[in-house]
């Protein structure tokens, strides 16, 4: 679940945590690669609603990034959606044969 607000060093953050190039991030977001920089190198501005928020809350569920309001005097942060074991044991499953089915894992 992607929150409402969203800043550039949460993408950035995002983006290094899931292991995912600026490239890819932002081809999964439907962006310019430079637009996804100018973004990411805006610090803690706001990413503003519409066609891009969109695009970037897509582009974080598709690499399976959650991120979390600022809670407990503690920021704003990111996590993944899978333990790493979780992804090990989609790969193994998907790889055994068979019709392979939609799932939210990268």
């Amino acid at each position: 679940m992607v929150k409402d607000k969203i800043t550039g060093r949460l993408i950035a953050a995002a983006r290094v945590l899931a292991g995912v190039p600026q490239g890819d991030f932002a081809a999964a977001a439907g962006l310019p690669l430079t637009k996804l920089q100018q973004l990411e190198a805006g610090g803690s501005a706001l990413v503003p609603p519409g066609k891009e928020f969109t695009g970037i809350k897509a582009a974080l569920d598709y690499f399976g990034v959650v991120v979390l309001d600022e809670a407990d005097g503690m920021g704003a942060g990111v996590r993944l959606k899978f333990t790493r074991r979780d992804v090990r044991q989609l790969t193994r499953l998907e790889s055994e044969g068979g019709p392979v089915g939609a799932d939210d894992a990268p």
